[in-house]
């Protein structure tokens, strides 16, 4: 059987890291997006989402991505994802709006024995509400990672499903199309598929909040998370790659969007979802631990600090700012002076009537009473807590995610506050 020709409808993170792993996997990809202006800066070798070896990967296969922002481009393709990223507001609620109009585009545009794939999230129910007769529609989960997107995409772990009839088989070009990535195949119904998803994510915040628990109490009890973490990995039960990093509360927008959905979807059909609840509690608390231990260690002492803050998106290697930790802190520092770097976000992102932009990491210690790492870029890990020492007028580190090692830290003279461990004081290091 030919290779059928795959498509893939909107070009941002989600539709460009698939369809350049499309490619990759040796298919002729058209990707298209209704923005002439996204497409032309595609065209031109510019890609508009930051992702570690995605300009490679696109360069590498260009000669089968084909750009266009014509829906009639997508004519000659047998499979047609629908991948636009869909936005959430503040309280985790998705932005469908613009996910319906591109499937009306697409649905128009494609060939009648095309079939559709809806890649993007969406609420349980979504897909079944879009079946018409005479079009075949499918869902597809989705599980990439900002910072692992390519990664991901090359070689998923599984492929997720959602079948009008999983004891259906799936159409041949289609299934022809996943086996080429050589992992399982698991079909269902559409709604076990959308919830499957929400499902990966919620046991994704289980893991962040056990791990935020733990990691408080460790710095209360001079017992050190980062010595039991690995502990844990090595227990058949949890396994090596839980995420069982402490952090500063849930980013991103797409673990808040399925807390919200399953909230929503309780709440409808009385169900109870007292856990989620607590989920959402417990990541609201985490967010504030950078700005309690600020007024703790250094506004009760210095009222007109300056601080330096380093990374404001919302982790690294992206320059997603969604629900950024680094953000919301810095909406509460108002009435004191900032400098600020991120590899990739422009200070310009940040409205504060005192912040100005650092051109490096080590430009944002200048004069600083404090520092505060508030993304783990593996530039910030490459500083060497002496050249801190030596620019900062101020003692303390505030460093959530380990970036610095906290030992080296206090032997230059710094304060290092990290979660899950009490802080490493320079004064005990001279002293030890």
């Amino acid at each position: 059987m030919k290779a059928p020709r795959i498509g893939f409808a909107g070009m941002t993170h989600l539709g460009l890291n698939s369809g350049a792993a499309a490619a990759a996997r040796g298919f002729e990809t058209v990707c298209f997006d209704v923005d002439q202006a996204r497409i032309a800066l595609l065209e031109r070798g510019e890609l508009p989402v930051i992702e570690p070896g995605l300009p490679e990967l696109v360069a590498a296969h260009r000669n089968r991505l084909i750009f266009s922002a014509d829906p009639a481009a997508l004519a000659s393709c047998e499979i047609i994802y629908i991948a636009p990223d869909v936005p959430t507001d503040d309280h985790g609620r998705s932005d469908l709006a613009p996910l319906d109009a591109l499937l009306r585009v697409v649905d128009g545009a494609a060939r009648k024995d095309a079939v559709l794939v809806i890649l993007s999230q969406v609420p349980p129910g979504f897909t079944r509400a879009r079946i018409r007769p005479g079009r075949q529609l499918y869902y597809q989960v989705e599980t990439l990672i900002f910072g692992r997107a390519v990664e991901r995409a090359m070689h998923p772990e599984r492929f997720i499903v959602g079948c009008p009839d999983p004891a259906q088989a799936l159409p041949p070009s289609y299934a022809a199309f996943l086996e080429t990535f050589g992992c399982p195949i698991l079909s269902m119904r559409f709604e076990s598929a959308e919830l499957a998803k929400i499902s990966i994510n919620l046991c994704l915040v289980a893991s962040v909040s056990v791990a935020n628990a733990l990691a408080d109490l460790c710095q209360r009890i001079d017992a050190d998370w980062g010595e039991i973490a690995p502990a844990l990995k090595l227990d058949r039960r949890i396994g090596p790659f839980a995420y069982l990093a402490p952090g500063l509360g849930l980013a991103g927008g797409n673990l808040e969007r399925d807390l919200a959905t399953v909230l929503n979807l309780s709440w409808e059909t009385g169900s109870d979802a007292g856990v989620v609840s607590a989920f959402v509690q417990d990541s609201r608390c985490r967010r504030d631990w950078t700005l309690r231990t600020l007024h703790r260690e250094v506004f009760a002492g210095t009222p007109a600090a300056k601080l330096g803050i380093l990374g404001l998106a919302y982790k690294e290697d992206t320059h997603s700012t969604k629900n950024s930790p680094a953000l919301a802190l810095i909406e509460h520092l108002g009435p004191w002076r900032l400098a600020l770097y991120d590899p990739v976000v422009p200070a310009t992102a940040v409205r504060h009537p005192a912040a100005t932009a650092a051109s490096s990491a080590l430009g944002a210690a200048d004069g600083v009473d404090a520092l505060v790492i508030m993304t783990p870029w593996a530039e910030f890990r490459a500083l060497d807590p002496a050249d801190l020492a030596h620019r900062m007028a101020g003692r303390t580190i505030i460093d959530p995610y380990r970036v610095l090692d906290g030992r080296a830290a206090a032997l230059a003279g710094l304060d290092h506050h990290t979660l899950g461990r009490p802080p490493l004081l320079a004064m005990d290091a001279a002293n030890a």
